[in-house]
């Protein structure tokens, strides 16, 4: 049986194993409501971004540094610490068996943000949110594959999941529904280091928080 990893898939491969159709979004609007953020949040998030400035400065910012340096304090800031949210890091995802084929997927979820008020199909925690983290000289649509291949696990059990994939300075969210086929839909890319693109992403962050 041959074992392959999430992180190896093309995205066409991605398209051929699990049915994808993609979709191109104009908005978040339709997605989701954005809420003006208050003082505070915009000095908290013109912090972040001069944090993250000084490192992408010195040259290439790794994935770990990535996750602490700018996913943290996001999504600190867009309250997914709090109550029922809880955070989890690198969880396996259970084998995927390929149909027709004697190949079986594995792989390994950055992080992950459960609701633990409110149950999926299978009464397991709904899914809020699936994030790919990658180190800040790589394009974030290079994780895009990998996420979706995450993501699908979930779709047996509720009707839709959100995901990103960041580098840290760029931040690529898809929205994906299930559906024969699933659908995913790719939202404009979002950017740390510019002040209205940030703004928005931490609004996102914050209304998905909240679904």
């Amino acid at each position: 049986m041959a074992i392959l990893n999430a992180r190896n898939l093309s995205l066409e491969e991605v398209h051929r194993i699990f049915g994808y159709q993609k979709e191109y979004a104009e908005s978040f609007n339709a997605l989701l409501l954005l809420e003006d953020l208050t003082e505070v949040e915009q000095q908290e998030l013109l912090q972040i971004q001069e944090d993250f400035d000084r490192y992408l400065s010195s040259g290439k910012v790794s994935e770990g540094q990535v996750k602490f340096l700018a996913i943290a304090p996001l999504m600190r800031l867009a309250r997914f610490y709090r109550d029922p949210i809880e955070i989890r890091l690198e969880e396996d995802i259970a084998d995927i068996k390929i149909e027709d084929e004697d190949t079986i997927i594995t792989g390994r979820m950055d992080i992950l943000a459960v609701n633990k008020a409110k149950t999926s199909k299978n009464k397991a925690y709904f899914l809020t949110l699936i994030i790919e983290a990658k180190n800040s000289q790589i394009d974030v649509l290079v994780g895009l594959p990998q996420l979706l291949t995450y993501i699908n696990e979930s779709l047996s059990s509720q009707e839709s999941v959100w995901g990103l994939v960041t580098n840290g300075r760029s931040y690529q969210f898809v929205y994906i529904q299930h559906g024969n086929p699933p659908v995913y839909q790719i939202l404009p890319e979002l950017n740390l280091m510019e002040r209205a693109r940030s703004v928005i992403l931490l609004q996102v962050l914050k209304a998905i928080c909240l679904l």
